[in-house]
């Protein structure tokens, strides 16, 4: 996060410290002082994700082969000037960071929250002053620049400190990004993202040394410096009656700063002023309201410290610290859990390496709508997945009564406060033979291996039945349908237009250039297609999870979205579904698509009629239903089966259809886990089954 308002005061206050550099220019000098090492710069890929995330449209869900397109030209660029990028991503929240982690999740929730309120009352994407990441963008970042042959970090601790590590320990030309963190660290150059133009390759270099001689502060004190104003670990509010302290005892030199601006040069005057030495953190440590915990101000300063670098204000013996010691991990198979460390430090699996190290995982906010009462958080529909992809990751961990060890999820999900962790049992898969090892998913060769990985992959899903057909299918459709097929089990509200609209989505989709997509144009933009899309893109993020649990049954590749999703092409296509126009129109016209998509469509349908699901049609227009419109979320989520009836025909060579009335739908809490999201606001104080406005399509 960095020092608030230390941004704005380098910038207008100490205008030295910040410099226009040519990265061209820097690289030339520094081949010449290091003929041996290529130039380098370490990029905070956090940091800078907003900045590459440059198309039109950001709502619907991502607009994925546009964003991988300015990642391409970003790449080429520092190519073409002899630049190397090295791109490193959190891959922990850590303990000190959590509590300010959840506050930052919770605030982005007020914000999603206005964002489809804007949506509902315009049918408009909101200006860029609303702009908020598309779903899963972090997560599919890193694989997108894996894909473009970029060296990828994932950290094993907070990420700005591995980025000035690495950016120290490799001598590297400067670090990329936006957090002023990364001038306290005593570290590599620090390059402004914001401020970088690729045309001519420019950008704003930060200067610690100039920012120091203009505060009267040395290097070493920067740390220090940083706590007292307030950061990740030292709370602003305790802070503030030492800040008025301050400026009491340093009036403003200048009317033209605004009050930060003056509680930082105050603060810095302070430290100026004071010995240089652990006796004086321990006095300010004893003049602050740190409660209980004494040794907050020590941790802060420490936390700074890079590997073999010490501080004048901590004992001698203090260093290195941060370094990480030996893990106690949940895994007892020290080269199963060596594996998965090395797969995540090079960005290659998901979610694997939290389970197996601490058992605790989180997942960020999603563009969700809290008011939509027939939708759940993504949370909650892909967490029987997760359980039983932590079963397949602790199996050896399970305890002589056959308990396997709880998993705490930190995931943002609607009415959640956050305040601790939701404690997650694993779930055993009901597959012949039992859950295998991960000895044999990951180490064993063999096209028996594979096939046993691809079972147990489809088994998280509840479609362990279905292996022989879905190899028939490419990998990519595969995943769309596996994903399909449990989205409608699990969630009631999915209709027919809703299925028709993604497999349309799908077969359009192929083919299409970046280009073509970015000149997409919507009329207007419906909320309930935002959620969806975000819904199916955080479906994505968990089948790579299984998929890097079961040992890679599918290549990672063909799960990207940029080969399976554009958010402005699915809200055209969920449009076209509910406004109930022709199939020929929602295939655009190609009479090749007809025929795979009856296949498609068909595949997902008898699956669901197996499970005894059947998919009702529901068009909605351009409207809301009533029933979404009547306020909050007021419901919870369960477990069970919703059942329904069967249809009366089924032919195997016309897919399926109904004679006479279609079936109604009704809740029992006594059926089998597995699906039944259900609006329990409209079921509640009655047990009378309901029908939902059921109309036929027949193609």
């Amino acid at each position: 996060m960095g020092i608030k308002g230390l941004q704005w005061f380098v910038a207008n206050a100490c205008p030295d410290a910040c410099t226009m550099v040519n990265l061209k220019e820097m690289a030339e000098k520094h081949h010449i002082s290091h003929p041996d090492s290529p130039p380098v710069i370490v990029v905070d890929a956090m940091g800078c994700i907003r900045h590459w995330y440059t198309p039109e449209s950001w709502v619907c869900g991502g607009q994925w082969q546009e964003y991988l397109a300015n990642l391409q030209d970003f790449i080429k660029a520092f190519m073409a000037v002899d630049i190397k990028l090295v791109f490193c991503f959190d891959g922990v929240i850590e303990q000190k960071k959590r509590d300010e982690w959840v506050k930052r999740r919770l605030k982005n929730n007020k914000e999603i929250a206005r964002i489809f309120e804007f949506l509902k009352s315009y049918r408009q994407q909101p200006g860029r002053g609303m702009f908020f990441i598309p779903s899963g963008l972090a997560t599919f970042t890193r694989f997108a620049l894996k894909s473009l042959g970029q060296e990828t970090i994932c950290s094993l601790q907070e990420a700005d400190y591995e980025v000035a590590s690495f950016g120290m320990q490799n001598n590297c030309m400067g670090i990329l990004g936006q957090d002023t963190d990364y001038l306290i660290y005593n570290t590599s150059p620090y390059f402004s993202i914001n401020n970088l133009c690729l045309d001519r390759m420019v950008t704003v270099m930060y200067s610690r040394e100039n920012l120091c001689h203009a505060l009267g502060l040395n290097i070493t004190d920067l740390p220090l410096f940083a706590c007292l104003l307030g950061n990740d670990i030292v709370p602003e509010d305790i802070l503030e009656g030492f800040w008025r302290k301050c400026v009491a005892s340093c009036p403003p030199k200048s009317q033209s700063y605004d009050k930060r601006a003056n509680v930082i040069l105050a603060v810095a005057s302070y430290i100026s002023r004071i010995p240089c030495s652990y006796g004086s953190l321990k006095d300010l440590e004893e003049m602050l309201p740190l409660a209980s915990d004494k040794k907050l101000l020590y941790r802060g300063v420490e936390s700074y410290l890079l590997p073999g670098q010490q501080s004048p204000w901590l004992p001698p013996i203090v260093s290195n610290s941060q370094i990480l010691k030996q893990e106690t991990a949940i895994c007892p198979d020290q080269e199963i859990f060596q594996l998965a460390k090395e797969q995540h430090i090079r960005a290659e699996n998901y979610m694997v390496y939290n389970v197996l190290s601490k058992g605790e995982v989180e997942c960020s906010n999603t563009l969700e709508d809290e008011l939509d009462t027939e939708l759940p958080g993504q949370a909650l529909i892909y967490r029987p997945v997760r359980q039983h992809v932590y079963s397949v990751l602790l199996k050896s961990r399970k305890d002589t009564c056959g308990a396997y060890p709880i998993v705490k999820e930190w995931f943002v999900y609607f009415g959640n406060p956050m305040a601790q962790p939701d404690l997650v049992q694993p779930i055993q898969l009901d597959i012949p033979g039992g859950t295998p090892s991960l000895r044999t998913l990951w180490l064993t060769k063999g096209p028996e291996v594979q096939t046993l990985r691809y079972s147990v992959f489809l088994a998280c899903f509840h479609l362990q039945d279905m292996v022989e057909e879905f190899q028939l299918l490419d990998a990519p459709v595969a995943a769309i349908c596996c994903l399909l097929i449990y989205l409608t089990l699990q969630v009631d509200s999915i209709s027919l237009e809703d299925l028709n609209a993604f497999v349309a989505h799908t077969l359009c989709l192929q083919g299409k250039s970046a280009a073509q997509l970015a000149g997409l144009q919507l009329a207007q933009v419906d909320s309930r297609a935002v959620q969806l899309g975000s819904l199916f893109i955080r479906g994505l993020t968990t089948l790579i999870m299984v998929n890097s649990a079961c040992g890679f049954p599918i290549n990672m590749d063909d799960l990207m979205p940029w080969k399976v999703f554009d958010g402005k092409l699915f809200q055209e296509k969920y449009q076209q579904s509910h406004r109930g126009c022709s199939l020929e129109e929602l295939l655009e016209g190609s009479g090749s698509l007809h025929t795979q998509f009856q296949n498609l469509k068909s595949f997902i349908c008898k699956a669901c009629v197996v499970k005894k699901r059947t998919i009702q049609s529901r068009r909605r227009g351009n409207g809301f239903i009533t029933e979404m419109q009547e306020g909050g979320r007021d419901c919870s989520f369960q477990q069970a089966h919703t059942t329904s009836f069967v249809p009366p025909y089924h032919s195997q060579n016309r897919g399926f259809q109904w004679r006479g009335p279609q079936p109604y739908f009704y809740g029992s809490e006594a059926q089998p886990s597995g699906r039944g999201h259900r609006d329990q606001r409209r079921l509640r104080g009655q047990r009378r089954r309901f029908q939902l406005a059921p109309r036929l399509f027949v193609f």
